[in-house]
Protein backbone atom coordinates (compact mmCIF):
# COMPACT_ATOMS: atom_id res chain seq x y z
CA UNK A 1 0.00 0.00 0.00
CA UNK A 2 1.65 3.78 -1.03
CA UNK A 3 1.28 6.37 1.02
CA UNK A 4 -1.49 8.23 -0.30
CA UNK A 5 -3.29 4.70 -0.01
CA UNK A 6 -2.61 4.14 3.71
CA UNK A 7 -3.59 8.06 4.76
CA UNK A 8 -7.23 7.57 2.45
CA UNK A 9 -7.04 3.93 4.83
CA UNK A 10 -6.26 5.67 7.99
CA UNK A 11 -9.16 8.44 7.27
CA UNK A 12 -11.96 6.14 7.68
CA UNK A 13 -10.53 3.80 9.92
CA UNK A 14 -8.92 6.11 12.54
CA UNK A 15 -12.37 7.56 13.79
CA UNK A 16 -14.27 4.36 14.07
CA UNK A 17 -11.64 2.39 15.75
CA UNK A 18 -11.08 5.48 18.23
CA UNK A 19 -14.61 5.36 19.44
CA UNK A 20 -15.54 1.39 19.16
CA UNK A 21 -12.61 0.57 21.84
CA UNK A 22 -12.74 3.92 23.78
CA UNK A 23 -16.51 3.37 24.53
CA UNK A 24 -16.26 -0.19 24.91
CA UNK A 25 -13.67 0.35 27.77
CA UNK A 26 -15.58 2.76 29.12
CA UNK A 27 -18.82 1.17 29.09
CA UNK A 28 -16.83 -1.46 31.27
CA UNK A 29 -15.86 1.01 33.95
CA UNK A 30 -19.47 3.02 33.75
CA UNK A 31 -20.93 -0.59 34.55
CA UNK A 32 -18.66 -1.30 37.42
CA UNK A 33 -19.62 2.22 38.95
CA UNK A 34 -22.90 1.50 38.80
CA UNK A 35 -22.52 -2.14 40.83
CA UNK A 36 -20.61 -0.93 43.18
CA UNK A 37 -16.53 -0.33 42.24
CA UNK A 38 -15.30 3.11 41.26
CA UNK A 39 -11.63 2.49 40.71
CA UNK A 40 -12.15 3.22 37.18
CA UNK A 41 -14.20 6.51 37.58
CA UNK A 42 -11.80 7.81 40.66
CA UNK A 43 -8.60 6.96 38.30
CA UNK A 44 -10.56 8.78 34.91
CA UNK A 45 -11.02 6.27 32.90
CA UNK A 46 -14.75 6.02 32.95
CA UNK A 47 -14.90 9.20 29.94
CA UNK A 48 -14.68 9.51 25.98
CA UNK A 49 -11.45 10.72 25.95
CA UNK A 50 -9.65 8.32 24.00
CA UNK A 51 -6.26 9.46 25.07
CA UNK A 52 -7.41 8.12 28.34
CA UNK A 53 -7.99 4.49 26.38
CA UNK A 54 -5.30 4.32 23.89
CA UNK A 55 -2.64 1.37 24.44
CA UNK A 56 0.46 2.08 21.89
CA UNK A 57 0.10 -1.90 20.42
CA UNK A 58 -3.10 -2.87 20.52
CA UNK A 59 -4.25 0.44 19.24
CA UNK A 60 -2.09 1.65 17.48
CA UNK A 61 0.53 -0.61 16.13
CA UNK A 62 -1.87 -4.04 15.48
CA UNK A 63 -4.62 -2.02 13.47
CA UNK A 64 -1.80 -0.19 11.47
CA UNK A 65 -0.12 -2.93 10.65
CA UNK A 66 -3.32 -5.67 9.94
CA UNK A 67 -4.82 -2.15 7.50
CA UNK A 68 -1.21 -2.23 6.00
CA UNK A 69 -1.01 -5.92 5.36
CA UNK A 70 -4.57 -5.52 3.97
CA UNK A 71 -5.66 -8.08 6.51
CA UNK A 72 -9.71 -9.40 6.11
CA UNK A 73 -10.61 -7.71 9.13
CA UNK A 74 -9.48 -5.49 11.63
CA UNK A 75 -9.54 -5.21 15.36
CA UNK A 76 -7.20 -4.02 17.97
CA UNK A 77 -7.54 -3.35 22.13
CA UNK A 78 -7.45 -0.44 24.28
CA UNK A 79 -5.79 -0.16 27.92
CA UNK A 80 -8.14 -2.08 30.19
CA UNK A 81 -10.02 -0.44 32.50
CA UNK A 82 -8.93 -1.51 36.14
CA UNK A 83 -12.30 -3.23 38.15
CA UNK A 84 -11.39 -4.60 41.67
CA UNK A 85 -14.34 -6.96 41.19
CA UNK A 86 -14.13 -8.27 45.16
CA UNK A 87 -15.71 -4.08 45.81
CA UNK A 88 -18.75 -5.19 43.46
CA UNK A 89 -21.76 -5.97 45.44
CA UNK A 90 -22.45 -9.01 43.89
CA UNK A 91 -19.16 -10.44 42.72
CA UNK A 92 -19.53 -13.43 40.57
CA UNK A 93 -23.03 -12.09 38.84
CA UNK A 94 -21.80 -8.56 38.43
CA UNK A 95 -18.41 -9.56 36.98
CA UNK A 96 -20.79 -10.86 34.16
CA UNK A 97 -22.57 -7.56 33.72
CA UNK A 98 -19.66 -5.62 33.72
CA UNK A 99 -17.66 -8.03 31.04
CA UNK A 100 -21.15 -8.03 28.82
CA UNK A 101 -21.27 -4.00 28.87
CA UNK A 102 -18.31 -3.44 26.41
CA UNK A 103 -19.36 -5.84 23.93
CA UNK A 104 -23.08 -4.58 24.35
CA UNK A 105 -22.29 -1.09 23.48
CA UNK A 106 -20.08 -2.17 20.30
CA UNK A 107 -23.41 -3.55 19.39
CA UNK A 108 -25.46 -0.52 20.13
CA UNK A 109 -22.64 1.97 17.98
CA UNK A 110 -22.71 -0.70 15.28
CA UNK A 111 -26.74 -0.05 14.87
CA UNK A 112 -26.51 3.57 15.06
CA UNK A 113 -23.72 3.73 12.75
CA UNK A 114 -26.36 1.89 10.64
CA UNK A 115 -29.03 3.97 11.05
CA UNK A 116 -26.75 6.70 10.18
CA UNK A 117 -25.83 5.31 6.55
CA UNK A 118 -29.34 6.78 5.84
CA UNK A 119 -28.15 10.24 5.95
CA UNK A 120 -25.76 10.00 3.40
CA UNK A 121 -27.98 11.22 0.96
CA UNK A 122 -27.91 14.49 2.47
CA UNK A 123 -24.96 15.46 2.46
CA UNK A 124 -22.21 16.73 -0.07
CA UNK A 125 -20.90 14.34 -3.18
CA UNK A 126 -17.16 15.22 -1.91
CA UNK A 127 -17.84 14.23 1.80
CA UNK A 128 -20.13 11.87 1.09
CA UNK A 129 -18.29 9.05 0.37
CA UNK A 130 -15.63 9.77 3.18
CA UNK A 131 -18.80 9.53 5.77
CA UNK A 132 -20.11 6.26 4.19
CA UNK A 133 -16.46 4.42 4.27
CA UNK A 134 -16.83 5.55 8.26
CA UNK A 135 -19.98 4.22 9.09
CA UNK A 136 -19.65 1.15 7.58
CA UNK A 137 -16.40 0.57 8.64
CA UNK A 138 -17.64 1.70 12.07
CA UNK A 139 -20.45 -1.12 12.15
CA UNK A 140 -17.56 -3.54 10.63
CA UNK A 141 -15.14 -2.96 13.52
CA UNK A 142 -17.88 -2.91 16.53
CA UNK A 143 -19.27 -6.23 15.21
CA UNK A 144 -15.65 -7.64 15.39
CA UNK A 145 -14.91 -5.95 18.53
CA UNK A 146 -17.87 -7.46 20.25
CA UNK A 147 -17.38 -10.92 19.26
CA UNK A 148 -14.09 -11.33 19.09
CA UNK A 149 -14.06 -9.85 23.09
CA UNK A 150 -16.76 -12.85 23.59
CA UNK A 151 -14.31 -15.32 22.77
CA UNK A 152 -14.63 -17.56 26.11
CA UNK A 153 -10.74 -17.07 27.09
CA UNK A 154 -9.63 -14.94 30.01
CA UNK A 155 -9.14 -12.07 29.93
CA UNK A 156 -11.48 -11.41 26.95
CA UNK A 157 -14.81 -10.42 28.10
CA UNK A 158 -16.31 -13.59 27.26
CA UNK A 159 -13.56 -15.54 29.45
CA UNK A 160 -15.01 -13.26 31.90
CA UNK A 161 -18.99 -14.29 31.92
CA UNK A 162 -17.79 -17.69 31.64
CA UNK A 163 -16.32 -17.33 34.93
CA UNK A 164 -19.34 -15.79 36.45
CA UNK A 165 -21.67 -18.38 34.64
CA UNK A 166 -19.66 -21.26 36.05
CA UNK A 167 -20.26 -22.91 39.84
CA UNK A 168 -17.45 -23.19 42.16
CA UNK A 169 -15.17 -24.14 42.32
CA UNK A 170 -14.69 -24.65 38.54
CA UNK A 171 -14.92 -20.92 38.09
CA UNK A 172 -11.83 -20.13 40.33
CA UNK A 173 -10.20 -22.94 38.13
CA UNK A 174 -11.05 -21.29 34.81
CA UNK A 175 -10.56 -17.88 36.44
CA UNK A 176 -6.55 -19.30 36.67
CA UNK A 177 -6.35 -19.10 32.44
CA UNK A 178 -6.20 -15.30 32.69
CA UNK A 179 -2.57 -15.41 33.91
CA UNK A 180 -1.97 -17.28 30.87
CA UNK A 181 -4.62 -15.78 28.46
CA UNK A 182 -2.79 -13.11 26.54
CA UNK A 183 -0.14 -15.60 25.38
CA UNK A 184 -2.79 -18.14 23.93
CA UNK A 185 -4.18 -15.47 22.12
CA UNK A 186 -1.10 -13.68 21.03
CA UNK A 187 0.26 -17.07 20.27
CA UNK A 188 -3.11 -18.24 18.46
CA UNK A 189 -3.23 -14.87 15.79
CA UNK A 190 0.44 -15.10 15.06
CA UNK A 191 0.67 -19.01 14.53
CA UNK A 192 -3.08 -19.16 13.09
CA UNK A 193 -1.78 -18.94 9.38
CA UNK A 194 0.72 -21.99 9.63
CA UNK A 195 -1.89 -23.95 11.43
CA UNK A 196 -4.56 -23.09 8.54
CA UNK A 197 -1.75 -24.02 5.89
CA UNK A 198 -1.05 -27.44 7.61
CA UNK A 199 -4.54 -28.04 7.60
CA UNK A 200 -5.29 -26.96 4.23
CA UNK A 201 -7.27 -24.04 5.38
CA UNK A 202 -7.57 -21.29 3.29
CA UNK A 203 -8.03 -18.55 5.63
CA UNK A 204 -7.13 -17.89 9.39
CA UNK A 205 -8.44 -20.03 12.14
CA UNK A 206 -10.09 -16.40 13.47
CA UNK A 207 -12.02 -15.99 10.61
CA UNK A 208 -13.43 -19.28 11.05
CA UNK A 209 -14.33 -18.59 14.74
CA UNK A 210 -15.85 -15.12 14.29
CA UNK A 211 -17.09 -15.30 11.16
CA UNK A 212 -20.56 -16.93 11.76
CA UNK A 213 -21.72 -15.15 14.31
CA UNK A 214 -20.20 -11.53 12.88
CA UNK A 215 -22.37 -12.71 9.65
CA UNK A 216 -25.63 -13.30 12.12
CA UNK A 217 -25.19 -9.93 13.64
CA UNK A 218 -24.44 -8.00 10.59
CA UNK A 219 -27.64 -9.62 8.86
CA UNK A 220 -29.82 -8.71 12.42
CA UNK A 221 -28.62 -4.82 12.25
CA UNK A 222 -28.67 -4.19 8.41
CA UNK A 223 -32.36 -5.56 8.70
CA UNK A 224 -33.57 -3.55 11.61
CA UNK A 225 -31.60 -0.55 10.81
CA UNK A 226 -33.88 -0.58 7.44
CA UNK A 227 -30.45 -1.40 5.17
CA UNK A 228 -32.27 -4.63 3.38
Amino acid sequence: MDTAGFGQALSVWLLPILLAITLHEAAHGWMANRLGDDTALRLGRVTFNPLKHIDPVGTIMVPGVLLILGAPFLFGWAKPVPVNFGRLRHPKRDMIWVALAGPVTNVLLAFIAALLIHVIVYLPETVGWWALENLANAVQINLVLAVFNMLPLPPLDGGRVVTGLLPYPYAGRFATLERYGFIILLSFLLLGPYVAQAFGMGVHPLVLLIGPPYEVLVNLISTLAGLR
